[in-house]
């Protein structure tokens, strides 16, 4: 575990260093980013301008939706974003090698190398919508709720992770730019609004099969009145279940692998 952290570290200093040396870049990802922040602010204030709830939230609930659906992106754009982009690549020149051949686990090599230092700054922006968010809810959360909550969103970003990959594997069988993630970019849009919205089969399947409700909306029921005990039970069944599957579906891919020396 040690060697790991010290790695993750190597990682760290590289790319903070490379980010500075296209600072022009580096600003304009945090303003792209402030604007979509504002935009979907924008969207939901229109919404509430028509009605009371939206899927049973009030408007100070969707606001924190809405600032988790921003830390959640800022950390995936941080962590994994870079990372997802140069699979592919790395799968169908074959340079895939280069990490198999590294005594430490491949699959912690091609998923967290690229850390996007440029997104760091918004990841601290959208930190701050977050907690301004829940400091202006007007009624106490309690402690404990909050901590909860953010353990789960936190799971959220492992999970989001893990349905990435799913949806990035079969690259080594389509060998295609992307493999199937513009699948997965426009299920993703499904996450974008409380899950409160979707009826039947439909919020079924997001909580289950296609869990993006878990990423953000599913686990402020913990906020909002649900009961703990069943939101982490059944997060906790999903994310293993998506956990073995994203196992099984890179062992498979490797025994699949054209090597560049093949």
């Amino acid at each position: 575990m040690r060697r790991y952290a010290r790695l993750y570290a190597y990682f760290l200093r590289f790319s903070f260093s490379r980010a500075m040396e296209f600072r022009i870049d580096f600003f304009f990802r945090v303003l792209m980013d402030a604007l979509w922040y504002a935009v979907h602010l924008a969207f939901f204030a229109v919404i509430f301008r028509e009605t009371h709830a939206l899927g049973g939230w009030s408007w100070d609930q969707t606001v924190i939706f809405a600032a988790s659906m921003f830390l959640m992106d800022a950390l995936q754009m941080t962590f994994f974003s870079n990372n997802f982009w140069w699979f592919p690549v790395l799968v169908n020149r074959g340079d895939l090698d280069y990490y198999l051949l590294r005594p430490v686990s491949p699959l912690f090599f091609v998923s967290l190398r690229e850390f996007a230092a440029n997104s760091f700054l918004n990841l601290l922006l959208a930190l701050g919508i977050f907690v301004w968010a829940l400091a202006r809810y007007p009624e106490p959360l309690g402690a404990g709720k909050v901590a909860l909550f953010v353990l789960l969103l936190l799971a959220g970003v492992y999970l989001f992770y893990l349905m990435s990959m799913v949806f990035l594997i079969p690259i080594f069988w389509l060998q295609s730019r992307t493999g199937i993630r513009e699948v997965f970019w426009s299920l993703e849009r499904l996450g974008l609004r409380p899950h409160g919205i979707y009826r039947g089969w439909m919020r079924r399947l997001l909580v289950s099969l296609l869990p993006f409700a878990l990423l953000c909306s599913y686990p402020l029921e913990v906020l909002f009145g649900a009961d703990p005990l069943r939101v982490v039970l059944h997060t906790a069944a999903v994310i293993a279940g998506a956990t073995l599957l994203t196992a099984w579906m890179w062992w498979r891919g490797l025994r699949s692998y054209s090597s560049a020396s093949s």
